[in-house]
């Protein structure tokens, strides 16, 4: 080996070697040499990789979109993955404006039927009712706590002090030993106080009252807050109003890009649009469908965690039933998807300030 090519730094073994080693995506330390190299950028780009928050894991989208084909093995039992790892059914018993026995025989009969999920509230003061249905069902049958999922909310929007006595409050009334999900229920009181209360549910968390955390009726603005003052606590669930005639697509997009899943309350629009024609048409392309079956339907191959609300029997049975086995086509769930005209069959407090 000649003393010239060696001492030449374009072609010498030093240069040599580092070339080498920054093509295997090593990298060389030469003071020497650094200034005379060329980078080949497409071999020392790495693939930008998603940063992860703390905490919880992302799901993909298998787990947060379904098909026809998805839907077709659809039971009691489907859940969606939340993003720290809960599993919560996709299908559940809303029990608003259900009080004393009517709401306790509501809440019986899901169970019975193989509901895994009772949506309640402060606000709808049926949590001891439904506690009480719900250790029953599970003493009758041997059933372990872990396998019925429980969601309650905030009712006001106060303070962090009121907010962490209202959970225990909540823990005490429904006596089931913790809470599945616990949801803010408006967004009301403006960004410090929404600031305040979300602490106090981050809180809760972390002493083991709730374990999963969320909000509902949240716009993107109020969502936005939460990412930004809580990266490692993003909300899990955002349960909104949601039906064909109100599809809220810009809300939903939000969610699904920052996976956070979506609850569909009011997901018949009670009631009010059976007779809508295009709803008839598509329903009556599926043997035994009606509009509530295909309304129903529609949110769960969305993606969204259904919440059909009954207090007779035979509608909680034929909601559970009239969901499994079967799926719509995807023609079908673009002309559901154009029936949106933002129904709103109570109130929508997402754009409050």
């Amino acid at each position: 080996m000649s003393s010239k090519w060696c001492k030449n730094p374009k072609t010498g073994p030093s240069f040599r070697l580092s070339k080498y080693l920054i093509d295997e995506k090593s990298i060389p330390i030469s003071r020497n040499y650094f200034k005379h190299l060329q980078f080949n950028e497409s071999k020392l780009r790495k693939k930008k990789k998603k940063k992860k928050r703390k905490g919880y894991r992302i799901p993909n989208s298998k787990e947060t979109m379904s098909s026809k084909e998805v839907q077709e093995a659809f039971t009691a039992n489907t859940c969606l993955t939340l993003s720290n790892g809960q599993k919560i059914p996709q299908i559940q018993l809303g029990v608003w404006e259900s009080y004393d026995e009517e709401c306790y025989n509501a809440v019986k009969w899901a169970l019975e039927a193989g509901y895994r999920g009772i949506d309640s509230a402060e606000w709808y003061e049926n949590e001891a009712v439904c506690g009480r249905a719900i250790n029953e069902y599970l003493t009758a049958t041997s059933t372990p706590r872990s396998s019925i999922f429980f969601t309650t909310k905030l009712r006001n929007n106060v303070s962090y002090s009121e907010t962490r006595s209202a959970i225990k409050r909540s823990l005490k009334e429904c006596n089931l030993g913790y809470i599945d999900l616990y949801l803010i229920h408006a967004p009301y009181g403006g960004p410090i106080i929404r600031e305040e209360i979300y602490r106090a549910v981050v809180d809760a968390v972390k002493e083991g009252e709730v374990k999963g955390w969320g909000v509902s009726n949240y716009g993107i603005r109020h969502l936005q807050e939460i990412f930004d003052k809580f990266p490692d606590y993003p909300p899990l669930v955002n349960q909104i109003e949601l039906n064909p005639f109100n599809t809220q697509s810009n809300i939903v997009e939000f969610c699904r890009r920052h996976s956070i899943v979506l609850q569909a309350y009011t997901p018949l629009a009670k009631s009010g649009r059976f007779e809508n024609e295009v709803l008839k048409e598509v329903a009556g392309r599926y043997e035994g469908k009606g509009s509530a079956e295909v309304m129903i339907k529609w949110g769960l191959q969305e993606g969204f965690v259904s919440l059909p609300k009954s207090v007779t029997k035979g509608r909680i049975v034929g909601n559970l039933r009239g969901s499994e086995g079967w799926g719509l086509e995807e023609e079908d769930m673009v002309k559901l998807r154009g029936l949106d005209e933002h129904l709103v069959t109570e109130w929508d407090p997402t754009d409050c300030p």
